[in-house]
């Protein structure tokens, strides 16, 4: 689809155009108006609430004058308002990546033109739990955060966050990928080689480059540090709902030294993701992180995979020197600080 084909084709004397380059989420933009000076709509942002509709919300009702998306999926029918429903003959598979072109008016006459990406519903996401986390970087071997699968499921549309970008913005959003019950997923926060792979199919030795794993290999592209030893980490399915999360701190005392830890811990609270050590507390504190002081390269944050999960500290432990596992079962060697 040409965009500036399909732009010159449906403008009219009185437009707002906006593109939105991420997932479905209202963002600062850039506005036009030609013509008459009214206030036309605003573009409030989208969701995929089944295999079968998209809905796009604006702040004032409207009607559709034109909708494409690409790939091209046939819409049955189309539902005017405030919230637009688009409604397709045939459901999407889950976590599709898509694009929608869309053209509305107002009741004014103001038109409002919007390019926005998304991924269609996912029904479908495993059962999982996070079970190591590299915060170290020492060339070249790369910051990681690893999960495990507890179910088959698909994975596309999951969403990796961190304090470092805010959990409205991921750090990873996944492929389209099948997964079944038992696979450990590392994701890369660095990518240092340009042949690194995404592993999206049944291979999971398909990438082989340095820290490959012989589980199932994600990489983050760019080189930039994106993990600390403070700080809090999860994954988000569509609905910001989380599915596992853990809380990191480099010290054991004290408040939280930067608002966005703060509200990292709080916004791990709020979902239920992570709990306080001490009865009756309200909120998270860095004492009820798990203690990351130790770790390096080669001493990693380990989930006791022996264990329940109580989404808590007591969970979770450093490693041992060397004993760092990416894409396998956690060693179960725990770092012993020296006697002073």
């Amino acid at each position: 689809m040409s965009e500036s084909k399909y732009f010159t084709a449906t403008l009219v004397p009185c437009m707002l155009c906006v593109l939105f380059a991420c997932a479905c989420a209202p963002e600062t933009t850039v506005e036009g108006v030609l013509g008459l000076q009214a206030q036309g709509p605003t573009f409030l942002g989208c969701a995929a609430v089944s295999p079968e509709r998209i809905t796009f919300s604006f702040d004032t009702p409207v009607s559709v004058t034109a909708l494409r998306f690409d790939p091209p999926v046939e819409i049955a029918k189309i539902e005017d308002g405030a919230v637009v429903q688009a409604n397709f003959a045939v459901p999407l598979a889950p976590g599709t990546p898509m694009t929608a072109d869309l053209l509305v008016k107002d009741g004014k006459g103001n038109t409002l033109n919007v390019l926005t990406s998304l991924r269609s519903r996912n029904n479908q996401f495993p059962a999982l739990v996070l079970t190591e986390i590299r915060t170290e970087y020492s060339k070249p071997k790369v910051e990681f955060v690893e999960f495990r699968t507890e179910s088959p499921g698909q994975l596309g549309a999951l969403r990796l966050v961190t304090t470092s970008l805010g959990f409205a913005t991921p750090l990873f959003e996944f492929p389209q990928v099948q997964v079944s019950p038992g696979e450990y997923v590392v994701v890369h926060l660095r990518t240092l080689d340009s042949q690194a792979v995404n592993e999206v199919g049944s291979d999971l030795l398909e990438s082989t480059v340095t820290e490959s794993t012989p589980g199932r290999d994600f990489w983050v592209s760019g080189a930039e540090k994106r993990i600390h030893k403070t700080d809090a980490i999860a994954l988000l399915d569509q609905d910001g709902n989380v599915l596992d999360g853990v809380l990191l701190s480099e010290t054991m005392d004290g408040p939280w030294l930067k608002d966005e830890l703060k509200q990292g811990a709080a916004y791990l609270s709020s979902h239920h993701a992570w709990k306080a050590s001490a009865a009756g507390q309200t909120q998270l504190l860095p004492q009820d992180g798990v203690p990351s002081g130790p770790t390096t390269t080669t001493r990693t944050i380990c989930r006791d995979e022996g264990t329940g999960d109580t989404d808590g500290a007591e969970n979770w432990y450093v490693t041992a020197t060397s004993c760092a596992t990416p894409g396998l079962p956690n060693k179960s060697d725990r770092y012993v600080a020296p006697v002073k």
